[in-house]
């Protein structure tokens, strides 16, 4: 009688962790298809770091504004707005150019629209099952990006640091202004 408990105990506990599956949830934290990281600097003394005011930056032809500020809804405009001298921005993971408007001083009679088209290929990479993959980027070697504007130019110069952007914990490319 003893074996047959044993062995019917024994046989539930098997049977129990048979059915058990990895679990499908992708830590936060695990890298992700990054953006490009860029830092404003000031085009008299290119050392020093320089603050933009009111950025937006929206998709060439659209009114697709990059968000900047997460924790604001929707419907209020400063959640599309950059205060500060960096700023990260979402590349196509579709297609191997993205031009995007940099406005600057928005919502100011004063505001100055400059183009700035990013040249790259990409790849995709594998993390997980359950994260599945990220796309990385790697600008054009030859004409990583294209500044167009409209005569009254804010942006002066554009420098690549870092052509490859794989992750997001460093610069990618300077502006200045």
């Amino acid at each position: 009688m003893k074996k047959i408990v044993f062995i019917t105990l024994s046989l539930l506990l098997a049977v129990s962790f048979w059915n058990c599956e990895k679990d499908d949830i992708c830590a936060e934290g695990t890298a992700v298809t990054p953006r490009v990281i860029i830092e404003f600097y000031d085009a008299a003394n290119p050392t020093v770091l320089k603050n933009v005011t009111n950025l937006r930056v929206e998709e060439l032809n659209t009114d697709n504004g990059v968000v900047f500020n997460e924790d604001m809804d929707e419907t209020v405009p400063a959640r599309y707005l950059a205060n500060g001298n960096k700023i990260a921005i979402p590349l196509k993971t579709f297609s191997e150019t993205s031009a995007f408007e940099f406005i600057f001083n928005y919502g100011d009679a004063a505001a100055n629209t400059d183009v700035i088209t990013f040249n790259y290929t990409k790849d995709d990479v594998y993390i997980s099952r359950a994260c599945g993959y990220k796309t990385v980027f790697y600008l054009d070697t030859t004409n990583p990006i294209e500044l167009t504007t409209d005569g009254n130019n804010w942006i002066q110069n554009i420098e690549v640091i870092q052509p490859n952007i794989e992750t997001e914990n460093e610069v990618h490319v300077k502006i200045y202004f």
